[in-house]
């Protein structure tokens, strides 16, 4: 049953994931926020939800070190999905193409929020009422962070050279009626509710699985949960990519990490017998260094902006998803 469970609720977060991605297109032209915003802070947040969901209710039955890793194994998994989509843009490298100043922008809060809760670890005695004064900040950086990515956007100081494989975000060509902006809100809105719900079928079978079938909380956490609720990501990006809207895809990728990290606040509110950074383990730590290695690659791919590597994949990408799978396999074989 658990098994079943599992299975269904993925597939209803890969589904939703498809159905998302034109419906977060059309509404990046009504709204006028434009592929990168649309990717970072509505498709990021919504392609998110199942996995939020998860990390609250394992927290909120006891589960810390699954709540914890299903957060930061999404992050990296979400990151190495990049390298993946990736491969699904034939013209050039994907961080060729898509270089500007609001994915650098989002790629470097995105490390300075992964560090707020590895300090927290290290000082996990510091908590007022069970929550971390970490979980804080990380809300705070979260917000400054998402300041400074639309100014980056909308006001840059400076700008990449553009080249010929060089894609320009596709801007607003004006508001759609007011009764069909009315349904897209509401179909969007609806596919949101169907994600989070199986957020919460995901998170009861992982703690079942982890309870009878002998799989460890950091693995059911890091690695079952943290790759299904990140499907919707890879469906967008990968998607996304193909029709050609690479802001959006790099956006919903770094936005979707930076959206992640506040799992770990959440979770730390609903973990009633402490701060939760206090019932994690090392393997824990080692998922935070993880992250920051793999999104520390992905911004120096950025900023070299290699043009053309092994058929159009970058180094970066290539070393993305050789590090991912070498973390999984030490974590699997640990």
């Amino acid at each position: 049953m658990s098994i079943a469970a599992f299975v269904a609720a993925a597939l209803i977060i890969a589904v939703a994931g498809v159905l998302l991605t034109a419906r977060a297109e059309r509404l990046a032209v009504v709204t006028g926020l434009g592929e990168l915003l649309t990717g970072a802070v509505l498709i990021g947040a919504v392609t998110s939800l199942s996995g939020l969901v998860t990390s609250i209710t394992a927290a909120h039955a006891g589960y810390a070190s699954l709540a914890v890793a299903n957060s930061l194994g999404g992050i990296a998994a979400q990151t190495a999905f990049l390298a993946i989509a990736d491969m699904a843009y034939r013209r050039a490298n994907l961080e060729h193409a898509a270089a500007s100043e609001a994915n650098l922008q989002q790629a470097a809060v995105l490390v300075v929020l992964l560090a707020l809760p590895m300090a927290a670890m290290a000082r996990p005695e510091l908590a007022l009422f069970g929550v971390h004064p970490v979980s804080l900040l990380i809300v705070a950086g979260y917000l400054f962070g998402l300041r400074l990515i639309d100014a980056a956007h909308e006001r840059p100081m400076w700008h990449p050279r553009m080249t010929s494989e060089t894609e320009r975000e596709k801007k607003s060509k004006g508001a759609a009626p007011r009764g069909s902006t009315t349904a897209l809100w509401l179909s969007f809105a609806v596919l949101a509710v169907l994600v989070a719900g199986a957020g919460w079928t995901l998170a009861r079978a992982a703690i079942s699985l982890s309870a009878h079938a002998g799989i460890s909380e950091t693995l059911a956490g890091g690695v079952l949960t943290a790759i299904t609720t990140s499907l919707p990501e890879l469906v967008v990006a990968i998607a996304a990519v193909r029709r050609g809207a690479l802001a959006l895809a790099v956006g919903d990728i770094l936005g979707g990490n930076a959206f992640d990290v506040l799992f770990l606040a959440a979770a730390d509110v609903a973990y009633r017998d402490g701060s939760i950074y206090a019932a994690v383990s090392t393997t824990e730590v080692f998922w935070v260094a993880l992250a920051i290695l793999l999104v520390g690659v992905l911004l120096v791919g950025l900023l070299r902006r290699e043009k053309h590597g092994i058929a159009n994949i970058g180094f970066e990408s290539v070393l993305v998803l050789v590090l991912y799978v070498l973390g999984v396999t030490a974590l699997v074989t640990a």
